[in-house]
């Protein structure tokens, strides 16, 4: 007797384990966690232009009040030119681990970097966007220390 209620026991056991999967439920809408802002910088080096797309974030919209904003950006590493801003902006620092070619960001809170090379990192920065097309990038910027011109054009 206690035999046949152990098998059917075991039988709607087995079949009811898939519905407790621990894997979320699924959902078609798409996640989009950085929202770009409705701003491109223009960012120019001599005769190249370089277009950025903005994240929507407190730190971008300061960054856009102190524009069109011209810099001496320095050289550092072989990876990077930095310069002072002329006031220190809203900071949300992380650690990103890798920083990539024609990322922008802001080191402490008045200190813009924009990289020119892919490399490791264990430095912290707030983001502020990306060179859509960093092809010629490190070119453009040269060796040294260059003079770089930023300028905000509203998209459509």
């Amino acid at each position: 007797m206690f035999k046949p209620f152990w098998i059917l026991w075991s039988l709607c056991f087995s079949l009811s384990v898939p519905a407790c999967s621990t894997t979320p439920p699924t959902t078609d809408t798409p996640s989009t966690p950085d929202t770009p802002a409705a701003y491109t910088l223009q960012i120019q080096v001599d005769d190249a232009t370089f277009s950025a797309t903005l994240l929507d974030t407190p730190a971008t919209e300061a960054l856009l009040d102190l524009l069109p904003l011209t810099l001496n950006m320095q050289e550092l590493n072989g990876n990077e030119k930095y310069a002072t801003l002329p006031q220190a902006l809203p900071t949300d620092a992380e650690r990103p681990g890798q920083i990539h070619t024609g990322d922008l960001m802001l080191y402490g809170s008045d200190c813009l970097v924009l990289f020119y090379e892919d490399f490791p990192t264990s430095y912290s920065y707030t983001p502020l966007g990306k060179i859509d097309d960093p092809q010629g990038l490190a070119q453009a910027l040269g060796a040294g220390n260059v003079e770089v011109h930023l300028e905000i054009s509203e998209t459509a």
